[in-house]
């Protein structure tokens, strides 16, 4: 069989150019700046250095992508001895080589906690203030500015045929702010305390009371 023969337009008709492929908007890896390539490096170092606590799992997670041009995340999680998880968060560290106003060095750190609470702890009036004082006391070491952030209590309720389920409680902290130095070691750390806290965990190196089992404050 003779082969396929493409047709030849004729004479003066234009041709129609190729289709090009969509632009690649992603940052060339040569592009990433020098100093968000270091930031993120110190983060990923936290995760292959050895664990802060045994009650805590850290890894790196997909970070947003609209909030600044480069941006970095870890997730994280507070396992108490039963194997239920008291605490979540999540720790964003965004970079814009343009600068913003209050950002330090172009620098954002974003951080979310969430953990349950008894609700008698969570009627307390003073969870917030206490629990935004935790935050500040674990980042002064670290040097921060520009701070800012919200603390949620949000209580469940069952019913209908879960009616007889417990109420829940849960702790939310929203909070960012920028980094003054380059220890952003410190500033992860400050998060994992912050988290482990919430959680009931007493401080590194700190056994917890017998009667104690878990939860905000406890």
């Amino acid at each position: 069989m003779a082969p396929a023969v493409r047709p030849v337009p004729p004479p003066g008709a234009a041709m129609t150019p190729p289709t090009p492929p969509p632009p690649d908007r992603r940052p060339a890896e040569a592009a990433v700046p020098d100093e968000f390539r270091r930031a993120a490096d110190t983060l990923r170092s936290v995760l292959a250095g050895p664990p802060l606590r045994p009650e805590l799992d850290l890894e790196e997670m997909p970070a947003p992508q609209r909030l600044a041009p480069f941006a970095a995340a870890l997730s994280g999680s507070v396992w108490r001895d039963d194997d239920t998880e008291a605490a979540t968060g999540r720790l964003i560290l965004l970079y814009d080589p343009a600068g913003r106003d209050g950002w330090t060095n172009g620098f954002r750190v974003v951080a979310y906690i969430q953990a349950d609470l008894e609700p008698d702890i969570a009627a307390d009036e003073l969870i917030g203030p206490v629990a935004w004082s935790w935050l500040l006391e674990a980042l002064e070491p670290a040097g921060y500015a520009g701070e800012s952030g919200t603390i949620t209590r949000a209580v469940s309720e069952s019913f209908g045929d879960k009616g007889g389920e417990p109420s829940t409680t849960e702790l939310e902290l929203r909070a960012s702010w920028s980094p003054t130095g380059d220890d952003l070691a410190g500033h992860v750390a400050a998060w994992c305390e912050v988290m482990c806290t919430t959680a009931g965990l007493p401080p590194a190196g700190v056994s917890a009371l017998p009667d104690r089992e878990g939860g905000f404050g406890r």
